[in-house]
């Protein structure tokens, strides 16, 4: 959902409010051999969310970047549709009126966005769109913070396409991945190939639950199972598409839950690691694979090409 078309600085900052903090994070994409990391920071609130961004604005000099944000899980659906019969230059904007039935509170006042799913189409199955819609007042909602401290929100953007952006940086070419990243919100699970995305579904199961040398058999009996049900799934509605792997971020006893997943699954397993894709040698704090889990979104949101379209 973009806002605003203004040229900045090259990359993309986002910043992600939380209850008593903001994340910020800048990714420098072109003219490089691989995507820069060149700020991941967090700050601690003071004040309202409007005050601190202002402070922000002020100590970072905000105005000089092109800025996306995250709207938060709660705030949105994500919802797969049938393509409507339009030119591809029209489907967004059609794509609403698929959306009647499938919320509960008038099409006029959402905000909406669509992406198509590559190949949806193949064995006679109707093309398929993956959307975003939200109420209207949430996005205002959102949005005013950045407002009031005078920041430019050039896209509004989900997590789901965010993980997008970092799920393309390990893929093997003409393959799919699986990559499944824990936040402090849950586990969000996305199916891509070529840079696209296929499907994405979230699981109850957040980085707090795990704690470092407890007896986690149970909870990963439970990931394993849903991981399973959602890899058969795939396979079923994208047969020309391998997933060649399953990517998951750290987590407490990572290393475990690799080698319990790899046993389990029909694919094989791996943890995720940025210093594999992406260059951050200003940020050293990142090299521990916690703090990356914890910053993977914003770090996604960041990972665009280009200015907003």
């Amino acid at each position: 959902m973009n806002l605003f078309g203004k040229k900045r600085r090259p990359g993309w900052l986002c910043l992600n409010l939380h209850a008593d903090r903001v994340d910020l994070s800048h990714v420098l994409f072109e003219g490089k051999p691989r995507p820069e990391i060149l700020l991941c920071e967090s700050f601690r609130k003071e004040g309202s969310d409007s005050d601190t961004l202002r402070r922000l604005r002020k100590e970072l000099h905000l105005e000089r970047y092109q800025c996306t944000t995250l709207l938060k899980p709660g705030d949105y659906q994500w919802l797969t549709v049938d393509a409507p019969n339009v030119p591809a230059s029209e489907a967004r904007h059609a794509v609403r009126w698929s959306l009647k039935d499938l919320i509960d509170y008038p099409v006029e006042a959402a905000a909406v966005d669509a992406v198509r799913v590559p190949g949806a189409d193949a064995a006679g199955r109707p093309a398929q769109m993956l959307a975003v819609a939200a109420r209207n007042e949430l996005v205002a909602a959102a949005v005013k913070p950045f407002n009031d401290a005078d920041i430019d929100l050039e896209v509004i953007d989900v997590p789901e396409l965010a993980q997008r952006n970092l799920a393309t940086l390990f893929e093997q070419e003409g393959r799919g991945l699986a990559l499944l990243c824990f936040d402090d919100s849950g586990a969000l699970l996305t199916f891509s190939s070529g840079g696209e995305l296929y499907q994405a579904r979230r699981i109850d199961v957040a980085l707090r639950d795990f704690v470092a040398g407890a007896d986690e058999t149970e909870r990963y009996d439970r990931i394993a199972l849903e991981l399973q049900r959602s890899l058969d799934h795939f396979d079923r509605q994208f047969r020309s598409v391998s997933v060649s792997r399953l990517v998951i971020s750290q987590v407490s006893d990572g290393d475990r839950l690799a080698e319990y997943l790899g046993a389990n699954l029909t694919v094989p397993v791996s943890l995720l690691d940025l210093e594999q894709v992406m260059d951050f040698p200003g940020v050293p704090e990142l090299r521990d694979p916690l703090r990356q889990s914890q910053c993977l979104q914003m770090i996604g949101a960041a990972l665009r090409e280009g200015a907003a379209v």
